[in-house]
């Protein structure tokens, strides 16, 4: 397991609790962003009443769950997450495994759609590398869909309110320290470019990319999302992909 893996499995079992406190709505379905599109609506990932599926970062896996109950008993779905903090929390309506998506727990070519809704991507290092496992997993055709904070949002603070662009764009890294020199957390930014290169290195086709906007009787903050930023401009990029094949 990698440096970041580890600091980031330690972070988010240590955050469980508060974040499930803390975003009792967003957790309550299938919703991509934090603008709360939900799959219900959107019809990213398609028809999945028989196919198998994968969410990576699944969390709790309430988007898992929630694919599980619109199935037949011909399709399947399971989920793995870094973080066993943030299973303990699931429901246990699906399969769901400790993993890290540099190695995932799966056979090739299984699954007919991988998805992540604002999972582990951003927290990943070595991005070509997740990459190369989600088309390993993939059926040749199948489909990869996946959100992730949008790419010029990095420019700004963790602020709700902050309406100032402050961090370079073309950094694309953070990480905190402790005293020991330990890496505690880390978290990586790429920008629309980087994310359609790896796309292509992996060996899928990009069909789309959805920037939801943010609904005008939505009021909830979420982190640094809000109404306020969400007016102008974008915090979610989604994008649809196929494995070519």
């Amino acid at each position: 397991m990698s440096d970041a893996s580890r600091a980031n499995r330690a972070f988010w079992d240590a955050d469980a609790a508060r974040y499930h406190a803390s975003h009792p709505e967003y957790l309550a379905g299938f919703h991509w962003c934090p603008e709360m599109l939900a799959e219900e609506d959107a019809h990213l990932l398609g028809d999945v009443r028989d196919v198998a599926v994968l969410e990576i970062g699944c969390g709790s896996a309430p988007c898992a769950s929630w694919v599980a109950a619109q199935q037949s008993g011909a399709g399947f779905v399971a989920g793995f997450d870094l973080s066993s903090g943030m299973l303990a929390r699931a429901d246990g309506s699906v399969p769901l495994v400790q993993a890290d998506v540099l190695a995932i727990p799966f056979a090739s070519g299984v699954f007919d759609i991988v998805f992540s809704a604002f999972g582990g991507l951003p927290f990943v290092r070595d991005i070509d590398a997740a990459f190369g496992e989600v088309r390993r997993v993939l059926a040749d055709g199948g489909r990869f869909v996946f959100s992730v904070t949008h790419p010029m949002r990095w420019v700004f603070p963790d602020d709700p309110a902050s309406m100032q662009a402050e961090i370079s764009y073309f950094q694309r890294e953070y990480e905190e320290y402790d005293e020991n020199g330990t890496l505690t957390y880390a978290e990586y930014h790429r920008t629309f470019g980087d994310w359609v290169r790896t796309l292509g290195a992996a060996g899928s086709w990009l069909a789309d990319v959805i920037e939801p906007e943010w609904p005008a009787d939505l009021d909830l903050e979420f982190g640094q999302w809000s109404p306020a930023r969400g007016a102008i401009f974008p915090g979610t990029a989604i994008f649809v992909a196929f494995k070519a094949g």
